[in-house]
C-alpha cells in the first residue's frame, strides 16, 4: 500500500464524514507514522488503536479546546469574543444547541438599546448598562451596524405617577445616564406629538438596533481571531475525562457527540438552571419562562410614534407594562405582555411541554408568586385573547389609537429568575454556587442576564473574562 493511500484510508476509517475526527490518545500513535520510517507495523498499530476508541467510544466526535464557551446568544457570544481577543493562543469552542445563532431572546427582544435609568443603583444592572451601553454605540460605528438614538419617553398619565418618574430621574443621575431632562406636558407633544401625559422623563441617547445581527457580528469576530462555533450542539452531560488530565472536562451532546475543555463558560439563558444542574450546582435561581406578545402597528399609521414611550413602572406588579418601540425596518412593536410560558420555548400558547410546564408548576417559588398576582396573571392572560383590551391599555399614551390600527406582531420568551419564597431576582446572576467536584470547579455559570443583558453584553463581558481570568488563572 502507498504511504498516501494509507493515510486516506487511516482518515476515511477514523471518520468518513469529514477526516477532522481525533478519537482520545489516537494523536501519538498518528504521530509514529509521521515521524518513523514507513512500515507495515506502525500502520497495524494504528489501525488496531482506532479500532480499540471505536469500541470504547463509538462514533463520537471529540475536540479539545482551552475554553468551551455554551450558548450562542449575545451574551454567550460575547464572552467568546472577549476572551480570545484576552487570550488569542487559547483554542475556544463556542457550542450552541439550535440551528443559528440568536436564536431565542437575543433575536426575539424589543431591540431597545437601554440607558440605565430604572436600575437600582450600585446594582450590577445599572454599572454594566451604562457601561455597555456606550461600548455598544462605539462598537455600532466600527462594525458599520445600523441604529438609530431615537431616544426614550417616559410618561406619567397621571399624577399619582409623578413622584414614581421623579424618582425614576433620581436614579438616571445617580446611575451615570446622562442628558437626562424633565418634561412638561407641552414639552413632551414637542417630542412625540401624539402622546399625551402629565409630565416625563426624556433621555436622548436610548436607542433601537438589531441584537440578532449585532450577536451575529460577535460570532464573526469570534471566528476571524480563530474561535471555533458549533451549530446543534445540545449539551445532554459533563463528566470528568477518564484519558486526558489536560482536558479534564467531557462535554456530550444529544447526538453523542464529545468535545473536551480545560474550563467551561455556561451562558444558557432559558436553560441556565438545567445546564448548572448538570455540574452539580442547585437549582436555584430557577428560571421561570414568561412570554411576552407584542402587537404590531399597521404601516400606514407608523407616524405616529417617532421613538420608545415607556410607561412609569407600577410597583405593585412585577413586569414593566407596554410601550411602544420603533423597529430598525421601520415597524413599531406596541406591548409585551407577561403571561406564562407553556414550556422553556413557549413563543404560542399551543407549545406546551408537560415536562417542563410540571417542574414549573411544582416549583415552590411559581406557587408563591402565582398566588401573589393572580390577579394581575388573569388579566394578562384574558387581554392576550382580546386584542381590543390590549389596545385600551397604549391609548392612555396615544388616544387616536385604534383597534384598527394594530395586528398581532411577534412573541418573545423572558427568562426570569425566580428564588424559593417566589422573589423574582432582578439582577445579574453569576455562578452563584459553583458546582461540585473536578467538573464544578472549572466551570463558570451565568445564571440570570435578563434586560438589559443585550445592551449590557460587552459590558459583560468583559467582567466574565476578568472572572475567568482570576478563578481559572488562565
Amino acid at each position: 500500500m502507498a504511504l498516501e493511500e494509507c493515510w486516506e484510508k487511516i482518515i476515511t476509517t477514523i471518520n468518513p464524514a469529514d477526516g477532522k475526527v481525533l478519537y482520545p490518545t489516537l494523536g501519538r500513535f498518528v504521530s509514529e507514522l509521521m515521524y518513523l520510517p514507513y512500515s507495515s507495523a506502525a500502520v497495524e498499530r494504528i489501525f488496531s488503536t482506532i479500532n480499540l476508541m471505536k469500541t470504547k467510544y463509538g462514533h463520537k466526535v471529540l475536540q479539545q479546546y482551552d475554553i468551551a464557551v455554551i450558548g450562542g446568544g449575545i451574551v454567550g457570544a460575547a464572552s467568546a469574543r472577549e476572551l480570545l481577543i484576552r487570550h488569542p493562543t487559547l483554542r475556544i469552542a463556542l457550542l450552541e444547541k439550535e440551528n443559528r445563532f440568536a436564536y431565542h431572546q437575543s433575536g426575539n427582544n424589543s431591540g431597545v438599546v437601554h440607558a440605565g435609568i430604572y436600575y437600582k443603583p450600585g446594582s450590577l444592572k445599572a454599572k454594566l448598562c451604562v457601561q455597555g451601553m456606550q461600548l455598544a454605540y462605539k462598537y455600532f460605528d466600527e462594525k458599520s451596524i445600523t441604529y438609530k438614538k431615537c431616544g426614550k419617553l417616559i410618561v406619567a398619565t397621571h399624577g399619582s405617577e409623578i413622584p414614581r418618574l421623579l424618582d425614576l430621574y433620581d436614579r438616571g443621575v445617580q446611575n451615570g445616564v446622562t442628558d437626562l431632562k424633565l418634561l412638561s406636558e407641552d414639552e413632551i407633544e414637542d417630542i412625540e406629538p401624539h402622546c399625551s401625559g402629565k409630565q416625563a422623563l426624556w433621555s436622548p441617547h436610548t436607542g433601537i438596533v438589531n441584537w440578532a445581527e449585532v450577536t451575529k457580528s460577535y460570532i464573526k469576530d469570534f471566528k476571524e481571531r480563530g474561535g471555533q462555533p458549533y451549530l446543534n450542539f445540545e449539551v445532554k452531560k459533563f463528566y470528568e475525562s477518564e484519558d486526558s488530565a489536560d482536558y479534564p472536562v467531557t462535554i456530550t451532546n444529544s447526538l453523542d457527540k464529545i468535545v473536551q475543555a480545560k474550563y467551561v463558560l455556561t451562558c444558557c439563558g432559558l436553560h441556565s438552571d438545567k445546564v448548572a444542574l448538570l455540574t452539580g450546582c442547585p437549582e436555584e435561581p430557577k428560571i421561570i419562562p414568561f412570554r411576552g406578545e407584542y402587537l404590531l402597528l399597521n404601516e400606514e399609521r407608523s407616524d405616529l410614534v417617532k421613538g420608545n414611550i415607556y410607561p412609569v413602572p407600577d410597583p405593585r406588579f412585577p413586569f414593566l407594562g407596554v410601550h411602544f418601540t420603533p423597529r430598525i425596518d421601520g415597524r413599531v412593536i406596541l406591548g409585551p405582555n407577561a403571561i406564562l410560558a407553556l414550556s422553556k420555548e413557549g413563543y404560542r400558547w399551543n407549545n406546551i411541554n408537560f415536562r417542563e410546564l410540571k417542574d414549573i408548576v411544582s416549583y415552590s417559588g411559581f406557587r408563591s408568586m402565582a398566588w401573589k398576582y393572580a390577579g394581575f396573571g388573569l388579566k394578562e392572560m384574558i387581554r392576550s385573547g382580546i386584542i381590543p383590551l390590549q389596545v385600551a391599555q397604549l391609548q392612555k399614551y396615544i388616544h387616536v389609537l385604534s383597534e384598527v390600527d394594530v395586528e398581532r406582531g411577534p412573541a418573545g420568551v423572558r427568562a426570569q429568575a425566580m428564588a424559593k419564597d417566589g422573589t423574582l431576582i432582578d439582577d445579574f446572576v453569576f455562578d452563584s454556587k459553583p458546582g461540585s467536584g473536578a467538573i464544578g470547579s472549572r466551570v463558570l455559570h451565568c445564571r440570570n442576564a435578563p434586560s438589559p443583558g443585550a445592551t449590557s453584553s460587552l459590558a459583560i463581558a468583559l467582567m466574565i473574562a476578568d472572572k475567568m481570568k482570576e478563578e481559572f488563572k488562565l
